[in-house]
């Protein structure tokens, strides 16, 4: 039996698998690290701490399971997307990585934008100037901090920085370095266009790999110290939306996901490149070699209903507590007693501005149509169907795009809602499924890496023999149409209100 391991580094900790060739879970470790806010709205978090996770688990995983080192075939490496870790000429890293969620670099933005334009940048990059990105957080370090710009000699993502400890290659695959704005998207390689406008040095940054490919080996030293055989391979690996996409089976045109966490997520693979002219949605490289994936993003999906349970349902907490239940089960059974449209009670989700489909970020929360009959499970549902609706939105890009959605997973804490799944199946008018293993990007990247070790002939074929699907929500003919209504409604909402967010974005 041949096994493989895959390393997802998140923003809260890195997590290791070790998986059989049939995706089967042998062991598991997961190890936690701080992130830093120095300032308001900075966030940062240091390389040493993903590091140190990475070895610790790798060890763990191996000591737990008991499987021969010689039977590891390979290891893939998922991770936080955009992140920035610069080294100099000697591999010590400069200072601690600006995150993704980092929102400091408002000026390098506004000055990428007038310096390429909009257009362009959509053009070569698939997307608008963005705060998040890595090529803004580059510049900010040039204007802020030039004694460590002067230093650089190396340019590495999150993920790519444990490539480079594990094999000493200083390497990248194509769906992570899309986040970086550095990316020509449709050619799959470095734009030398952008380099020389931003004054990039491309020696800096990693040669560029499909995510299935081989880009290093296990050094000895790392070897010894994992207990795992020298040589071992390392693949390309994935960002960590493109490695989820792996991990629950999308990786063919036709298929998507949604995921409902604390934002939300619709993503969907496409093998041609689909660019949104709007800037609505990001397209990037998907995990799949000459192949795309557009993404959605709504901010305050499972936000919404955390915001709505922390304010307004201590009562369900309490009972969730004597009954041994998840307090949003109970949520869930009170938001089912009510009908479909809540009883004409909407909610618009932006809590957080919105990014899918009107770039706000002065957007905010609204229930519209409040009347005294109405009760908190009303608003419960409305806050639900909300979400909802804000993910339709994003599929009405793609379709507006010739993506085709017809073939839909369900991933994350609000994944494993049947009433949210349903909702989602009425409101996409195509069925809502889930995957059998939650392993998500960890799974994704072990399934690239078994690629890359021969065990699967394609990212595809790997796929088909391990992705199975759990559970299957049909649309419900009836209440398809009394959704389609409401959802309309909903569309007019945001439209009329746009000008009134600006004017309260100032007082």
């Amino acid at each position: 039996m041949a096994y493989v391991i895959g390393v997802d580094c998140g923003t809260s900790g890195t997590k290791t698998v070790l998986f059989d060739e049939k995706g089967t879970v042998i062991a598991s470790k997961t190890i936690e690290y701080p992130m830093y806010q120095p300032k308001n709205g900075y966030a940062e978090q240091d390389p040493a701490d993903w590091a140190n996770a990475m070895v610790n688990t790798i060890k763990a995983v191996m000591a737990q399971s008991g499987v021969k080192k010689e039977d590891v075939k390979g290891i893939g490496i998922s991770g936080q997307m955009h992140g920035l870790v610069m080294l100099d000429k000697d591999n010590n890293v400069l200072r601690k990585s600006i995150i993704w969620c980092d929102q400091r670099t408002e000026k390098e933005v506004a000055w990428m934008t007038e310096k390429v334009g909009t257009e362009k940048l959509i053009q070569i990059t698939a997307n608008p100037a963005l705060t998040g990105w890595t090529a803004a957080k580059i510049l900010w370090v040039k204007n802020n901090e030039p004694e460590v710009y002067e230093k650089v000699a190396h340019i590495l993502l999150p993920k790519d920085y444990l490539r480079f400890v594990l094999t000493h290659e200083y390497a990248t695959e194509v769906s992570d370095a899309s986040g970086m704005q550095l990316l020509d998207v449709p050619n799959r390689k470095w734009s030398d266009e952008l380099l020389s406008v931003f004054e990039i040095d491309k020696n800096w940054l990693g040669k560029v790999y499909e995510s299935c490919e081989v880009t290093g080996k296990l050094t000895k030293a790392m070897a010894d110290d994992l207990g795992l055989c020298e040589g071992t391979i390392v693949v390309g690996g994935a960002g960590d939306n493109a490695g989820a996409a792996i991990g629950t089976g999308v990786c063919e045109d036709g298929k998507a996901f949604t995921t409902i966490g604390t934002s939300g997520v619709v993503f969907a693979h496409t093998s041609n490149i689909s660019i949104d002219p709007k800037g609505r949605v990001h397209t990037c490289c998907a995990a799949v070699p000459n192949s795309w994936h557009v993404m959605g993003v709504t901010q305050g999906a499972g936000l919404s209903l955390k915001w709505f349970r922390d304010n307004f349902c201590n009562a369900e907490k309490e009972t969730a507590k004597y009954m041994g239940v998840d307090e949003y089960y109970l949520m869930d059974k009170q938001a089912e007693s009510v009908p479909v449209g809540a009883n004409r009670l909407l909610y618009l989700p932006y809590l957080m501005g919105e990014r899918t489909p009107h770039l706000d970020p002065n957007a905010r929360g609204v229930f519209f149509g409040l009347s005294a009959m109405h009760t908190k499970k009303e608003m419960l549902r409305a806050v639900m169907e909300g979400v909802s609706y804000s993910l339709r939105d994003c599929v009405e890009v793609f379709r507006e795009m010739n993506i085709n959605v017809s073939d839909m997973m369900a991933c994350g804490g609000g994944g494993s809602s049947p009433l949210w799944r349903s909702m989602l199946a009425d409101l996409y008018n195509c069925p809502v499924k889930t995957a059998s293993s939650k392993e998500g990007p960890a799974l994704g990247v072990a399934l690239l890496s078994m690629v890359g070790a021969g065990v699967y002939s394609s990212v595809p074929e790997a796929c088909k023999a391990v992705v199975r699907t759990d559970k299957v929500q049909e649309p419900n003919a009836a209440t398809v149409p009394k959704y389609e209504k409401f959802y309309q409604l909903y569309r007019d909402i945001y439209p009329a209100l746009k000008n009134e967010f600006a004017k309260l974005a100032k007082l």
